[in-house]
């Protein structure tokens, strides 16, 4: 596992603070969508492509950030979400949901 990997999974995750946070995050019409199962479901998946994809293998930028297109990553969401029975997920309002996540992942960085 590389640098980057390593520095994903070290995250403190306060699942509380996170549903929290991507609930504040998606549109209005969409804040009730997700249970906090689903939101948990949803962020494990995340972590489960971020890490075993290679998404993270990219080369940061100046600041330490990577470039994340997010379609190949919301598109695998979907389908898992789909066939492991949770639910049919919209690819936008997943979207949301990830652009959220990653949000929140910021937001650690600062603290």
């Amino acid at each position: 596992m590389d640098k980057q990997n390593d520095e994903f999974l070290s995250y403190d995750l306060d699942d509380e603070r996170a549903i929290a946070y991507m609930r504040a995050y998606v549109p209005q019409e969409q804040k009730e969508r997700f249970s906090d199962d689903e939101y948990l479901y949803l962020m494990d998946l995340i972590e489960e492509y971020c890490v075993n994809s290679g998404l993270l293998d990219g080369e940061p930028d100046a600041e330490g950030n990577i470039d994340i297109d997010l379609d190949p990553l919301v598109d695998y969401i979907v389908r898992e979400a789909r066939k492991d029975k949770v639910g049919e997920y919209a690819h936008d309002e997943v979207l949301f949901v990830v652009q959220g996540y990653m949000d929140y992942l910021e937001t650690l960085d600062e603290e």
